[in-house]
């Protein structure tokens, strides 16, 4: 039978039905795996599970390779270096589709906790400060009928958009490195990224993290916003220029921030965390136990393909 090295503990389910199919062992430790360990991960295992943070980088596969498999837990992957490990022999996959609908609905949770203040009044609340209801207090901002601005129109920034239009009568507007000729609701693909960041209330990061997309979101794009505006990122950290992202908060330029993901994760500055009009989330886009478990299955489904012989179902 064919071994198996799964990176972090994963829902049982997940391990069981891996365990069909391959001689398995996961890694009991839930940071990200060393460059010692994925070296040892590569030479002594079949096929490997990793997940977000595990270092599978060109210099990865510079050593011995076992494996011929990586089935990544995670719709992201930059990761790994998809071109090093394919010229190494191994296939990799991910798990689109699985994370979609979790994903759309912390964007919504971030919109709405940073536009209403939810999270600074919490911490009002909690630290005893609160002296009871009057009506100027903790006046935030109503996003119904506001414009939403999404980066990335996929699976994720369509599903962010229906939430937007649908739930909350927003206008949609987004930019897309090509044509969406379905965006799923009425939504208006403009020319360019400064001109979406110009017209949002609310912008929204949803697109995958490549070379193209690092810092995306830099100080130019940041200057095009309204200072009424606010940024929301669930997709991956350094799309976003943190220090740039900062800077804007920190003089007034924009309004606020919500934010799931960040740039040397899970370093988190403390300029961000002592900033009221921030909200932080710790990376809880697909920290759901069924979303998570169907991740997990769909990277099993792979692996199970490719034990088999067969074409992976979700190729990168």
């Amino acid at each position: 039978m064919k071994t198996l090295y799964i990176t972090r503990p994963l829902p049982e389910p997940v391990i069981g039905a891996a365990r069909a199919a391959y001689e398995v062992t996961v890694r009991p430790q839930t940071a990200p795996m060393s460059a010692a360990e994925v070296a040892a991960a590569l030479a002594g295992y079949d096929a490997i599970l990793p997940t977000l943070g595990d270092p599978f980088g060109a210099e990865a596969f510079a050593g011995e390779i076992r494996a011929r498999m990586l089935a990544n837990f995670g719709v992201g992957y930059n990761h790994i270096d998809v071109a090093a490990a394919r010229a190494a022999g191994l296939e990799v996959s991910n798990t689109p589709g699985a994370v979609t609908d979790a994903t759309a609905d912390i964007a919504m949770t971030l919109i709405l906790m940073t536009c209403r203040r939810a999270g600074e009044g919490e911490r009002l609340l909690r630290a005893g400060r609160w002296a009871g209801w009057h009506p100027t207090q903790l006046l935030g901002f109503h996003i119904g009928g506001k414009t939403v601005g999404i980066v990335g129109m996929g699976r994720i920034g369509k599903a962010i958009a229906r939430r937007c239009h649908a739930g909350f009568g927003m206008d949609v507007v987004f930019h897309n490195r090509s044509p969406v000729a379905d965006p799923g609701v009425p939504a208006r693909q403009l020319g360019s990224l400064a001109e979406v960041m110009q017209a949002a209330d609310i912008v929204v990061v949803a697109v995958p993290a490549t070379p193209q997309t690092h810092h995306l979101i830099d100080a130019a794009a940041l200057a095009e916003m309204k200072p009424t505006g606010f940024v929301i990122n669930i997709a991956r950290g350094d799309i976003v220029d943190e220090a740039a992202l900062v800077a804007a908060l920190s003089e007034g330029r924009i309004a606020g921030a919500g934010l799931d993901v960040y740039e040397f994760e899970p370093k988190v500055p403390d300029a961000l965390i002592a900033m009221e009009n921030v909200t932080l989330l710790p990376h809880l886009g697909t920290a759901a136990l069924d979303v998570r478990t169907g991740m997990g299955m769909m990277a099993v489904d792979n692996l199970i393909a490719h034990a088999e012989g067969r074409a992976l179902p979700n190729p990168v």
